[in-house]
Order: structure tokens, then sequence, then C-alpha cells
């Protein structure tokens, strides 16, 4: 077991990927899902492994050299993820540390979380001090703006997929009754067991949102996600407040502190930080222990490898956003079974690329 590590280098690469479901959003269309394939190489032989998933593909023209810089810098600096957390964000200080400082610091983190874990022979959960285990995991792999029969049938595929109890649907098309009309096609579908989440995508005005969440909030729903701007708190507040259905809100909170600022403002009833934003496995941690002394479940968004360990450590861990849009560049994928996802009894995340895959989805 090897018990220090030193940076050597970072690798950074981007990939394309074609999603088997495209995303069809009130806010955008994406057909092609970008990833940055990060290797942490270490003096001692071990490679962190970790990703990045930023939505459009060009960013990745500013996020890969980002974090091949950060390499450069770093170079020679203990693999201690907390103090290299730290210091990747003050080389970036005079920029900011939101937008694209914290995804590139994020995915620094994950890496680094992931070496240090393999060093130590464990799995990350249990590095963390937890132990290995299923999480209870909802089906976010679809269910996009289409048409209510579509939705419905599709739904039962994804039920299928691992035997979820979760799904989650997007709303926010230009007909309310056009809305209403696929949660009902999905509720025949699937049956009363199953939890639905509704996620508007940002995709509402204040007022239309006062309208919609309201006509919603009687149909026994998981939560209802981002119905307006990710930044409108007040507004949320105002929701919140109102409503019976728990709010869902926090894959664009960046840092730790934005999901303190919701939660003393009352903004939501639930969490849910995205790992690029909230700064990696260090920043979920620091969020994780403010939502904990709140009370407030903390779910997951995006990253479902990562994800998973931190749940295992996370006191008020609730539900983990299942996708598997990197699972073409993985040689060894993570399992779905019973409607939780299963973290394999390997040291890290347990992450190895199909470098063929890699090669035949490069870009740029």
């Amino acid at each position: 077991m090897v018990t220090t590590l030193t940076l050597r280098n970072i690798r950074a690469r981007a990939v394309s990927l074609t999603l088997q479901r495209p995303v069809v959003a009130k806010i955008a269309t994406i057909r092609q899902w970008p990833l940055i394939l990060i290797d942490l190489e270490t003096e001692e032989g071990i490679t962190g492994r970790a990703y990045l998933e930023p939505y459009i593909e060009k960013s990745m023209n500013y996020l890969v050299p980002a974090l091949n810089d950060l390499g450069d810098e770093l170079k020679g600096q203990p693999v201690a993820p907390i103090p290299l957390y730290e210091m990747a964000r003050k080389t970036l200080h005079f920029v900011g540390y939101e937008g694209l400082s914290m995804i590139a610091v994020a995915g620094l983190d994950m890496a680094a979380w992931d070496a240090v874990a393999r060093a130590a022979n464990q799995p990350l959960c249990a590095y963390l001090g937890g132990t290995v285990g299923p999480v209870t995991s909802y089906n976010s792999n679809g269910l996009w703006l289409q048409s209510p029969a579509e939705v419905a049938a599709e739904a039962l595929e994804l039920r299928e997929e691992g035997g979820f109890t979760g799904l989650k649907l997007r709303l926010g098309r230009e007909k309310i009754a056009d809305d209403h009309a696929t949660i009902d096609a999905v509720r025949q579908a699937v049956g009363d067991d199953m939890q639905l989440m509704i996620d508007y995508n940002q995709a509402l005005s204040m007022a239309d949102a006062l309208d919609r969440c309201h006509r919603i909030d009687d149909l026994g729903l998981a939560w209802i996600e981002e119905p307006v701007l990710y930044d409108n708190y007040e507004g949320y507040a105002q929701l919140a407040a109102q409503l019976k259905t728990p709010l869902q809100i926090g894959e664009n909170f960046y840092g730790p502190r934005e999901l303190h600022k919701a939660l003393r403002m009352r903004a939501c009833d639930l969490v849910m930080p995205d790992f690029m934003r909230i700064g990696g496995v260090t920043g979920w941690m620091r969020s994780a222990a403010i939502a904990g002394a709140w009370g407030v479940p903390m779910s997951t968004h995006l990253y479902p490898e990562v994800g998973a360990h931190v749940m295992r450590v996370t006191e008020t861990a609730h539900w983990l956003e299942w996708q598997n849009w990197a699972d073409p560049i993985l040689q060894e994928p993570y399992a779905v079974k019973d409607g939780e996802l299963v973290i394999p009894d390997r040291p890290g995340l347990g992450l190895e690329w199909d470098e063929s895959a890699v090669k035949a989805n490069a870009w740029g």
C-alpha cells in the first residue's frame, strides 16, 4: 500500500458521445454529450481517474487547457485532496471561484480522491469512512419533452433498465394540458407505486411557476425541480412556502456557500448538488455537513459513480440520479439491480477507460 503520492502530470482528453435518448428540454436540445476524461498521474505510478460532463462541446476548448495548466502548476505537490483543492482554487482566484474555474478544480479534486483511495487499496466510500453497499437510485435517462404516449412508453423501458422505483420526467411544454396529459400517461403506465420526480429545467417565469406548480401540487409527486432560473432564491422561497410538494434545487450551486445561502433563505426543501459545480468530492462533503445540520435530504446530480460513493457517507442521503451517459467509454460500468446502484469492490472509484471507445469518440 502506497502512503504518499506526488503529482506528476494531469492528462485531460475530450470525447463526445451520441446520446441514445437526446436531451430535449425547454432551454436546450442536446444530442452529443461531451466528456472530459482526467488522468491524474503520480510519481508513484498510481493514476487517479475522473471525468467531467460540461454539457456543451465548446466548453471543452477552455476546460481541457485549464486542467492541463493545473497539472503544470501543481506538479510535485503531494496528492492530498483538500490542500490540493485549495491550492488549485487559489491559482484561479483572480477570475473567481465559480464557473469554469470551479468546474476545472472539481475535476482535479475527483481524480485526486480516486488516486488516494487507490493508493490505500480501498473503494472511495470505505476510504471516506463508510462501507461498500447499494445506493437507492432513480432513472434519469429520458422522459424529455415528447408526446404523452412516447413518454409513457419510454417510462416502461426506463423502469426495466434496472428495476427502478423512481423516474424523472421533464415538463415545460407550451400547453399546460400537454404537461398534465404526460403525467397522467406515465402514471397509468408505471402505476401508483412509482416515485415521479418533475423537472422544469428552469423553463418558467415566476408567474408561470406560481400557476403551474400549484396545478400539480396534489399529484403525489416526489419533488418539483428548478421551475425558475436557478439563482432566483427569493422566488424559490415564495414557492417553497406555498407548495405541499417538496421543492428541489441545487445542481447549479457553485460551492457549499451557495447551498448554505439557499437553505438560510428557505429557498428549497431538498438539495441535489452537481459534482462539477459544488467542487467535486471535497465540495460535496462540505455541503453534506451543512445539509445534515439543517436536516435537508440530499440527492446527487449526474456523476453516478462518484455519487454512489459519497452517498454512503452522507447523513441525509436521499436519491441518486442514475444516467448511463458515460458508460460507453468505461471498461466496467457500475451495475444497477432492483433500483439500486451497486458499488463495485474495487479501489477508488474503480473507473478504467475503454481506450478503443475513447479513440473512436475523440473530439476536437
